[in-house]
């Protein structure tokens, strides 16, 4: 058992949670108090409902997300809103949730972890956001269809599918940037470009990204915002069971995208 003050001061300082700059509906940090102890974790990638009973049933009274309850914005505390609050309340079940300062973690982001996952070793920072680089950039001499396979591998354990841009069947991948969740953009395609890059591994982004990607000759594999979102959150969960001697769960609710 940990005092949740400690558990929240720890990831506060571990994620540099207070001066991570971050889009306005992520408020990271501690979003929902409990009544003070923690005596299991459980992760998961987005504040759900399904999430909720998937911490419940693990007997969980911390909840670990990337995105959180404010995701969305403000809402009526009404419907599946009051659901998500009512069952949090019953359990004493305490809510954390960590955006931009868990994708750049460089142990335990999604993106440094996607890396890894890929078998691509990291030689810098890339995607730039305000004052942080949120995801990370290195040098490969591998098949772009073996990385696109190796993406399948963890897209398909999620449930998401792997899509990406028409390339010739022998090109290979030199230099690569990695972007996690919604990390294909018009932003990141030019600094990609400037940068010399030429696969851009993202979890998705709309559809004029792979038209601006194709004229900048860089291939773009889009390999699921859920998929490429779930290493990060696992990871911390992971980290605060073995710093505080408590077990930990990792929720999958997989959206498909």
């Amino acid at each position: 058992m940990a005092a949740l003050t400690d558990v929240v001061a720890h990831l506060d300082a571990l994620l540099e949670t207070a001066t991570t700059p971050d889009y306005g509906g992520a408020l990271n940090g501690l979003q929902l108090a409990n009544t003070g102890q923690v005596r299991a974790v459980a992760a998961a990638v987005d504040f759900s409902l399904a999430a909720i009973e998937g911490a419940i049933a693990a007997e969980a009274d911390l909840l670990l997300v990337h995105h959180g309850m404010f995701w969305g914005g403000a809402q009526p505390i009404r419907g599946a809103s009051y659901q998500r609050l009512s069952r949090l309340f019953t359990h004493d079940v305490a809510v954390y949730a960590s955006h931009l300062p868990l994708d750049r973690h460089p142990e335990l982001g999604n993106n440094v972890l996607l890396a890894r996952e890929l078998d691509l070793v990291p030689g810098g920072t890339f995607a730039q956001y305000k004052a942080i680089a949120v995801g990370v950039q290195g040098e490969a001499d591998v098949a772009t269809a073996e990385l696109v396979a190796r993406a399948r591998t963890l897209a398909a354990a999620h449930g998401c599918d792997v899509v990406v841009m028409p390339h010739p069947a022998d090109r290979t991948t030199r230099r690569w940037g990695i972007c996690t969740g919604a990390g294909a953009s018009s932003d990141t395609l030019h600094e990609a470009q400037q940068l010399g890059l030429d696969t851009l591994i993202v979890g998705e982004g709309p559809h004029h990204t792979a038209v601006e990607a194709r004229e900048l000759g860089i291939v773009v594999i889009y390999a699921g915002h859920y998929a490429t979102e779930t290493l990060g959150v696992r990871a911390l969960a992971a980290h605060v069971a073995a710093a505080f001697d408590v077990p930990w769960t990792f929720v999958d609710a997989p959206t498909g995208l």
